[in-house]
């Protein structure tokens, strides 16, 4: 299959959807806390689907985790698990900042990090930016740093507007949403690194006629080690906070509304992984230039999580002002993928036709 990063860049878009709105169905949930809305998405997202994906889509799924090599099989555990810490701060950041703030802010340091971070473990990194296009591709990488920083302004002049309305509706808090989404942007690109380790399991993959599907047989080992931090703090929270019961009758919570709960936060996780499905699929697209699959992947979630936040309108009480430097940085934002896309593109055609 011929590489085209066009069609790839695409497919990351179907992925910046799914991933902008996986936290929206928590919404629907009533009467439970957020640990056990978060527990049930987790086993969706981090084990149920990325089974069922590899399952339906990579042929000998199973045996080819049975005789996964182990080296790269445990650092994408291991590696994954870390990424846990950064799912859940990222989680918390959405409940202090609004989805906006808190895509622009963790997505944007995960852009860039786990892009750099895996060319500098890997190898590569001088390589692959001066082959054709890299320059352009890392004009669009340093650009959208500038584009996060500007949405951080945009930020912290929102939570002064709120403090002047006075309405003790507005629940807003910048300085803590800020390091929990750091901490979260972080841990994000680990995520990647993770993925990056257990290529030589998506290799076996490719060898048994997976194609474009290659990388779901990698997936659920980095996100099985997210999954069993998750649980375990969770779990022990619940056990502190006494929320397990909201799973039974118990609780209080009629049978009726745990179950659509329940729904709900199954399809929350299933958003989620919906996410990693394109990504795998979009990364084998772009072909020679795989390494900006993350920051492309990640500039579209951006750029999908602000209309969320418009729809929600976590803008609506703004100053104009404010609401103009949050444009500059969306825009921005917009034409830093434009810029890597078109890097990618052209160096793709170079490199093809021997150039």
């Amino acid at each position: 299959m011929t590489p085209n990063p066009l069609i790839g860049t695409g497919i990351h878009a179907l992925g910046g959807i799914s991933a902008a709105t996986c936290y929206l169905p928590s919404q629907g949930t009533k009467n439970w806390s957020w640990g056990t809305f978060w527990i049930v998405q987790s086993c969706f997202a981090w084990l149920i689907m990325p089974a069922l994906i590899g399952w339906l889509t990579v042929p000998d799924f199973f045996n080819i985790l049975r005789n996964a090599p182990s080296r790269p099989f445990w650092m994408a555990f291991v590696l994954g698990a870390v990424y846990g810490f950064g799912g859940m701060s990222f989680g918390l950041a959405i409940k202090h900042i609004g989805y906006s703030l808190t895509y622009t802010i963790a997505i944007g340091i995960s852009a860039v990090l786990g892009t750099i971070i895996p060319l500098m473990v890997f190898g590569g990194l001088t390589e692959y930016f001066n082959r054709p296009g890299g320059t352009i591709v890392l004009c669009g990488m340093v650009l959208s740093i500038i584009g996060v920083a500007v949405c951080g302004l945009a930020g912290f002049k929102k939570e002064k507007d709120y403090s002047r309305l006075q309405n003790a509706t507005l629940k807003f808090n910048m300085l803590a949403g800020l390091l929990l989404a750091i901490v979260g942007g972080v841990l994000s690109g680990v995520f990647n690194i993770s993925l990056e380790f257990g290529q030589p399991i998506a290799d076996m993959a490719a060898a048994r006629g997976a194609g474009h599907f290659e990388g779901n047989a990698k997936q659920i080992i980095s996100t099985s080690g997210c999954l069993v931090v998750n649980l375990v703090w969770f779990i022990i929270a619940g056990i502190r906070e006494k929320t397990l019961k909201e799973f039974t009758a118990g609780s209080g919570v009629p049978a009726g509304r745990r179950f659509k709960n329940g729904l709900w936060s199954a399809f929350a996780g299933c958003l989620w992984a919906g996410q990693f499905f394109f990504y795998a699929v979009g990364h084998v697209n772009m072909g020679n230039f795989q390494f900006v699959s993350w920051v492309i992947h990640m500039s579209m979630l951006i750029f999908f999580s602000y209309i969320v936040g418009v729809i929600m309108k976590e803008w609506k009480q703004v100053n104009r002002d404010t609401y103009a430097v949050l444009i500059i940085g969306l825009v921005t934002l917009i034409v830093s993928f434009v810029i890597t896309t078109c890097g990618s593109v052209y160096g793709e055609k170079i490199l093809q036709s021997g150039g």
